[in-house]
């Protein structure tokens, strides 16, 4: 629970800016932390994760919302990455305007991370 939440808001709060909220708050100040927040809250929630899976493999393997799941957390990190590959990215780091695209990538990352806890939490139910 612990790197679900330190992954997730950290997530929230960076798209939430990213849609204009806080606009008081330069995005490079709440971007640089949230970042880092959010890597180590992947970096712990893989790990127990991986776990977590090595109890049943082939029960999980043939999950569905399991394979939705990593489904999911790879579009949210195919959206991450084409967002830090964006040169209007860095624009807005450094003070500028907020593009549209970098709007679109945080909807598509809240709604998609919001996808996979909930494809986490339908794990259990279909077991």
């Amino acid at each position: 629970m612990i790197a679900l939440a330190l992954l997730f808001g950290a997530i929230a709060v960076l798209d939430m800016r990213l849609l204009g909220l806080f606009r008081d708050i330069p995005l490079a100040a709440i971007a640089r932390p949230a970042v880092r927040v959010a890597a180590c809250g992947l970096t712990l929630a893989a790990a127990t994760g991986f776990l977590l899976f090595s109890t049943r493999p082939f029960a999980y393997a043939e999950n569905p919302a399991f394979l939705l799941k990593l489904g999911l957390i790879g579009l949210s990190l195919v959206n991450v990455a084409a967002l830090h590959a964006n040169p209007r990215w860095r624009v807005a780091l450094s003070g500028g305007p907020m593009h549209g695209s970098l709007r679109v990538a945080a909807a598509t990352s809240l709604l998609v991370w919001g996808g996979v806890i909930l494809a986490g939490r339908w794990i259990g139910f279909l077991q």
